[in-house]
């Protein structure tokens, strides 16, 4: 069996940036499909291991790994006992084979979870075997092995000082490997901005709250697609992007729908608030923030400034009105709110591609730090609250790009 990181590099030959567009709309069909929609199991965990296999974090695609970041169990609950990931990993398979044995599908980029493994494997559909192949067995085809380079490929040529100095670098790591092991030398890490914009949920003694937004008119053009239980599909991509930053701390938390969220539950601990005009919470604790979300007179929805001269705002973007999107917006906020006592982080878009493109600045280091720029150095310590822009190509959200940012 290949390990995660070679499924990575020898089975996704697509450049990255592309690879990851195409595997994302792909997994829109997915979890819009009827097999996906009458769980929520099953969407969750699909998109979570497709997520953080995107994010380069395969490796960590451990069956007690995802039973706690995806299913919010216990760091220390008993596998054995409560089989969630295994038993859902299982059904997820099967409705993999049966999504891409219909000739509907024919042509689209294929999506597989090899059995024993929870890392998925994405396929260009013209080298994709058929799947009716093992249609009988509920597995997913193993790809053929790609023979490595030999070293004569990749190796230089021997230089004599090139490989003294090499050595010297290697035996100076190595001593000071030695040396932190015995306690001698203690390098500090500094945190990185993505653990401390999270460090008050992570640190959180309290179950974190994960209140996500459900569909508003589900006659709307502008809504996304849902599921059976309602959820918007990209609200539960944004939640498998974001919760991977609690995991490395123990954090627990729970999945909520906002009709289902009571506020006697955002007063039980830290709160992150998935969507905005598809979310009442969202709405209610904005409405005193600096950036929040309205209507104007015509019921059209947008983002304003409330502390600028003149009320600035920014609304939707089309190229045909109502039905293609250019440009979406979003509010991403971290602030201890005063009505419920406790942190609340806000991912919210206008529209869905504005809260995938919140979900991804705040789990994507790069685009985070590009952010944090525009914020004092003692951000963490302060509220803070930003504008989110993001293009959309083909209905599919693009880079977020803060525009921005206000601390208080």
């Amino acid at each position: 069996m290949l390990s995660p990181s070679q499924s990575e590099k020898e089975l996704n030959p697509v450049e990255p940036i592309l690879n990851a567009v195409l595997v994302r709309e792909q997994l829109k069909r997915l979890l819009a499909h009827a097999l996906f929609t009458n769980s929520k199991r099953y969407p969750v965990l699909l998109a979570y291991v497709v997520e953080q296999t995107l994010l380069g974090n395969a490796s960590e695609l451990k069956e007690r790994t995802i039973g706690v970041e995806a299913f919010g169990r216990q760091p220390d609950y008993d596998v054995n006992i409560d089989p969630v990931v295994r038993m859902t990993a299982a059904e997820v398979r099967k409705r993999l084979v049966q999504y891409y044995y219909n000739p509907e599908h024919a042509g689209q980029l294929v999506v597989e979870m090899p059995v024993g493994s929870y890392v998925p494997i994405f396929r260009d559909p013209v080298t994709a075997p058929n799947v009716t192949a093992v249609e009988e067995h509920g597995e997913a085809p193993h790809p053929e092995p790609v023979q490595p380079h030999s070293a004569e490929n990749v190796l230089p040529r021997f230089n004599a000082g090139y490989w003294t100095w090499i050595a010297i670098g290697l035996a100076f790591a190595a001593a000071i490997g030695f040396a932190v092991g015995r306690g001698r030398v203690r390098l500090p890490v500094p945190p990185s901005n993505i653990d401390r914009f999270w460090e008050p949920m992570s640190s959180s003694s309290s179950k974190v709250t994960y209140c996500l937004g459900e569909t508003v008119n589900p006659g709307d053009q502008a809504q996304p697609a849902i599921t059976n239980n309602g959820l918007n599909l990209s609200d539960v991509i944004s939640l498998a992007r974001s919760i991977a930053p609690l995991v490395s701390h123990n954090a627990s938390f729970r999945v909520v729908a906002a009709s289902d969220t009571e506020f006697a539950q955002l007063r039980e601990g830290p709160v992150v608030l998935i969507g905005a005009f598809n979310n009442p919470w969202t709405m209610r604790i904005t409405q005193e923030l600096p950036f929040g979300f309205e209507y104007d007179d015509n019921h059209v929805r947008k983002i304003v400034d409330r502390q600028s001269a003149g009320k600035k705002l920014w609304k939707l973007e089309w190229q045909v009105p109502n039905q293609k999107l250019s440009r979406d917006y979003a509010v991403v906020a971290r602030i201890h709110d005063s009505v419920t006592g406790e942190p609340v982080i806000i991912l919210a878009g206008i529209l869905q591609n504005g809260t995938e493109a919140a979900g991804e600045l705040v789990s994507n280091p790069a685009y985070l730090d590009e952010m944090l720029k525009k914020a004092p150095p003692n951000w963490d310590k302060m509220n803070l609250e930003a504008v989110i822009e993001t293009q959309v190509i083909e209905g599919h959200a693009g880079p977020p790009t803060a525009i921005g940012v206000r601390t208080w």
